[in-house]
C-alpha cells in the first residue's frame, strides 16, 4: 500500500494532524482526501492544488466555515486570550483592529537618538540637544508632520475619533470655537515666539541655481500652495524651481520674445502666472494647469500707455493696475475686464491689498496714505505718513495687524492698522531707522514675527526686524560680506521656512529660517 504523507511506513502510529481528533474516534474527513480504505495520490494532489487555488484566489467564505467547525464543543473562533496573534486576528472574522497611526512599538524602547545628523537637526529646539529619546523624537515628527498638515488629517484618525467627532460635529454646529478647530487646516500653524536677537538663518544655493540669470532679477515670488518659486527679470523669461535648499531643480522656464519682465505674480490659487513688461501696454499670463501662454493685447476702459505694477487680491477676484496721475484700476481676474478706477492726490506709488482683500493701502509720492474699500471703491480714510516727504513702498502683515510704510529717507513706520482706520492722524507703533538709503521693499513673514525691509540703492541694504519688539537681527545680513547685490524684491515660504531676495546680478538669493517649518 502507498504510504501517505504523515505517516510511518513500519506500521507505529500516525502523528496527530490539525484537524485530526485524537483517541478512538472517527477521524473527520479531510479536504482532498477520498474516504474509505483506498488511497488515491492524483486525488490527492488534485486536492491539495485546489486547496492552494482557493486561498489564492477566492474561497476564503469557504475556509471561514472550516475554521468554524465545531472542535470537541468549540470553535477556533472562540479561543480564549491566551491563543496566538493568527488565531486572536480569525476571532474577528480575519479584520485585526487598526492600531493608532502615532503609535510604535519602538516608543516604549529606551533609546537615545542622534539629533546633530544633518538629517535631523531641524528637529532640535536648540543647539543644547545633542540627543532625544525615540519617544521625544516621535513626537517632533508628529507636531511637524500637523504643522504642515493644518491639524491631523481625517486617514490619521482612528474610527472611534472620527464618530466622536461627527456626534460633537452635529450636536454643536452654532459652537463658534468647534468650527475653528474643524477648519484648522485652512490656518497657517504658528510656531514658538521667535525670540529677538539673532536669526538661526542658514545661507543656501540660489533657488534659480539651475538656470542663473545674466540679468537683473526683478521678481522672486514663492507659490502659495506648493514648494515652489518663481523668478522673472530683465532676460525676458519667467523661471520655475522646486525649493529644496540643496539643489533648488528647475521645472520649466518661459521665454517672452522681447518682453524683458518688470513684475510677475502667481495667481491667488497658485494655477496662473501674471507678467508684465518693462514698456508695454500688453501683460501675458501664463495657465499652468495647461501650459498656455495668453497675451492680454488691452483692456477696455483701462486708458493707460504703460501697465508695471500690479497686486493680485488674496480673495482671487481683483488685478489692481498701479497707473499713471494717480490712479488705481480694478480688473477682474476671471474675465480681466475694467471693473472701475480710484485716485489719489499726486502719484499712486505702491499699493496692497489687506489680507481679506476687502481694503486696499496706497501711499502717495505726496506721502499720503489712502485706505479704500474695494466693493464701493470709496475711500475710508487717509492720513500723513508721519515725516515722510515721498512713499516709496508699503505692505501689511498677514494678520492685518501692522501696516509698514517705507519712505525716500529710508525710515519705515510700523503702525497698527486700529490706528489708522479710527484715527485722523495716527501714530507710528515703531519708526524703524536701520536703512540710510531709500526704502524699497517691504514684506512681513506670515506668522508676522519678521519685517523684511531693503534699499535697492546699495549692497547689502536688507534688514531683517524682530516684531513685536521692532529690533534688527544683529547676525543678518553678515558684517563684511558683500553677498547681497542690490535686493531688488523679497519674498517669504508660506510657512517662513525660507526666504528669498532678489538681485541685480540675476540670482534668487535663498536662506533657512531653522526656526520654522521647512517651507
Amino acid at each position: 500500500m502507498a504510504t501517505r504523507p504523515g505517516k510511518r511506513s513500519n506500521g507505529g502510529t500516525e502523528a496527530a494532524r490539525p484537524g485530526k481528533r485524537k483517541g478512538g474516534g472517527t477521524k473527520a474527513a479531510r479536504p482532498g482526501k477520498r474516504k474509505g480504505g483506498g488511497s488515491d495520490s492524483g486525488g490527492e494532489q488534485e486536492g491539495v492544488e485546489r486547496r492552494l487555488e482557493e486561498l489564492l484566489f477566492g474561497g476564503e467564505e469557504e475556509l471561514l466555515e472550516r475554521l468554524q467547525e465545531e472542535k470537541g464543543g468549540r470553535t477556533l473562533l472562540d479561543d480564549d486570550s491566551s491563543d496566538s496573534e493568527v488565531e486572536n486576528e480569525a476571532k474577528s472574522g480575519f479584520h485585526p483592529a487598526k492600531k493608532a497611526v502615532w503609535e510604535d512599538e519602538e516608543d516604549e524602547a529606551d533609546q537615545t537618538v542622534d539629533m546633530t545628523h544633518r538629517f535631523r537637526k531641524n528637529f532640535q529646539k536648540s543647539s543644547t540637544e545633542k540627543t532625544l529619546s525615540m519617544g521625544q523624537l516621535q513626537r517632533r515628527l508628529k507636531e511637524q508632520f500637523q504643522t504642515a498638515m493644518g491639524g491631523t488629517p481625517a486617514w490619521a484618525e482612528s474610527k472611534d475619533k472620527k464618530k466622536r467627532k461627527n456626534k460633537e460635529d452635529s450636536d454643536d454646529e452654532s459652537d463658534e470655537d468647534a468650527d475653528l478647530l474643524r477648519k484648522t487646516g485652512n490656518f497657517v500653524s504658528r510656531s514658538d515666539a521667535l525670540p529677538k536677537g539673532l536669526l538661526e538663518i542658514k545661507n543656501c544655493k540660489s533657488a534659480n541655481c539651475t538656470r542663473p540669470s545674466d540679468a537683473k532679477l526683478t521678481t522672486t515670488q514663492f507659490h502659495p500652495g506648493a514648494q515652489v518659486i518663481l523668478t522673472a527679470g530683465i532676460d525676458q523669461s519667467i523661471s520655475l524651481f522646486q525649493v529644496d535648499g540643496k539643489t533648488n531643480p528647475k521645472i520649466q522656464s518661459i521665454y517672452l520674445e522681447r518682453f524683458p519682465v518688470y513684475q510677475a505674480r502667481f495667481s491667488a490659487d497658485g494655477e496662473q502666472v501674471i507678467a508684465t513688461g518693462v514698456r508695454h501696454k500688453m501683460f501675458y499670463i501664463y495657465d499652468m494647469m495647461v501650459g498656455k501662454l495668453i497675451p492680454v493685447y488691452g483692456v477696455r476702459g483701462l486708458e493707460e500707455k504703460q501697465v508695471k505694477k500690479f497686486e493680485v487680491s488674496p480673495d482671487g477676484l481683483f488685478l489692481l493696475i498701479i497707473g499713471t496721475s494717480g490712479y488705481l484700476h480694478l480688473l477682474s481676474m476671471k474675465t480681466k475686464e475694467f471693473v472701475g478706477c480710484m485716485k489719489i492726490n499726486g502719484e499712486a506709488i505702491s499699493a496692497t491689498f489687506s489680507p481679506d482683500g476687502s481694503m486696499i493701502y496706497t501711499n502717495s509720492d505726496e506721502g499720503e496714505v489712502y485706505i479704500w474699500d474695494v466693493k464701493s471703491r470709496k475711500c475710508l480714510t487717509r492720513f500723513d505718513d508721519e515725516g515722510c516727504l515721498k512713499g516709496t513702498c508699503i505692505a501689511v502683515s498677514r494678520n492685518g495687524q501692522y501696516l509698514a510704510c517705507g519712505s525716500s529717507s529710508g525710515i519705515v513706520n510700523v503702525y497698527s492698522r486700529d490706528a489708522c482706520l479710527h484715527q485722523t492722524n495716527p501714530k507710528p507703533v515703531k519708526a524703524i531707522r536701520n536703512l540710510v538709503t531709500t526704502a524699497t521693499s517691504l514684506v512681513f513673514n506670515p506668522t508676522t514675527e519678521i519685517l523684511a525691509i531693503a534699499s535697492k540703492t546699495t549692497d547689502d541694504a536688507v534688514k531683517m526686524i524682530h516684531i513685536p519688539s521692532f529690533t534688527a537681527f544683529s547676525n543678518f545680513p553678515a558684517i563684511g560680506q558683500k553677498f547681497i547685490h542690490l535686493a531688488q524684491e523679497m519674498d517669504f515660504s508660506p510657512r517662513s521656512g525660507f526666504f528669498s531676495i532678489a538681485t541685480n546680478r540675476g540670482h534668487a538669493l535663498l536662506y533657512r529660517v531653522k526656526h520654522y517649518a521647512d517651507f
